[in-house]
């Protein structure tokens, strides 16, 4: 049965995301209502698509911040990062450089309000991201990073990459560590029938020494490590 579920997933959420990324790329510098559309409803696909036809509830635990926020959500498959439009409202991914490269998806990413994070780039590049994160931050945007800074198999704990550090300081926001356990779900191949938990931590104050914030953010995002 798990096997026809996975083929089913296939063979509706892959073609319906080339449709509805051309979509959103296509219609980026048209129509930003049509575009916006496009893209929750791909984030929205996955989400549906996992939930009713690979039969995998999406659980969420504890509470989003009332108000500014930088959520550092762990990293373990391809679900997460698509599906942020949906668990969050209009976030402000930070996102590294590679990801605009891609054609057609990059355009898309920009006009989203996606974040470009190079880690290469000189002092110039990184005051303009952060004026990026800082402006989407006063429009009521959530700020969203993946601090690991690349997806981690699960049960795996790493250091937070550079970054994080730099943005807690220079934001001067609460962090919002959030965990997730897709990985052994969201997996190449065929996929397991078994739950996707987010788990939203407490948030963290702005402020902190820099090892103390990252400790605490290390240990909350893999709460789920089991």
């Amino acid at each position: 049965m798990q096997l026809l579920r996975n083929i089913l997933f296939y063979l509706i959420f892959y073609p319906g995301s080339a449709v509805l990324s051309a979509s959103a790329a296509l219609t980026a510098p048209i129509n930003r209502r049509v575009f916006l559309a496009c893209v929750h409803a791909w984030s929205g696909l996955q989400r549906w698509c996992v939930e009713n036809i690979l039969g995998c509830p999406v659980i969420i635990e504890g509470q989003k911040h009332d108000g500014p926020a930088l959520y550092a959500v762990k990293h373990e498959s391809f679900f997460e990062a698509i599906d942020a439009p949906t668990l969050f409202d209009m976030p402000a991914v930070l996102a590294k450089s590679e990801l605009f490269r891609i054609p057609a998806w990059g355009r898309a990413a920009r006009a989203y309000g996606l974040i470009e994070v190079d880690r290469t780039a000189g002092a110039r590049a990184l005051i303009g991201m952060m004026r990026q994160a800082r402006e989407a931050a006063e429009a009521g945007r959530p700020l969203v990073i993946f601090p690991e800074g690349t997806r981690v198999p699960h049960g795996e704990e790493r250091k937070l990459a550079a970054g994080f550090a730099g943005l807690y300081k220079a934001l001067g926001l609460p962090v919002v560590p959030v965990a997730v356990d897709s990985g052994p779900t969201y997996k190449p191949g065929l996929k397991p029938r078994r739950p996707i938990t987010y788990r939203f931590g407490e948030a963290i104050p702005p402020g902190l020494p820099r090892g103390e914030a990252e400790a605490r953010v290390i240990a909350a995002i893999n709460a789920l490590n089991r």
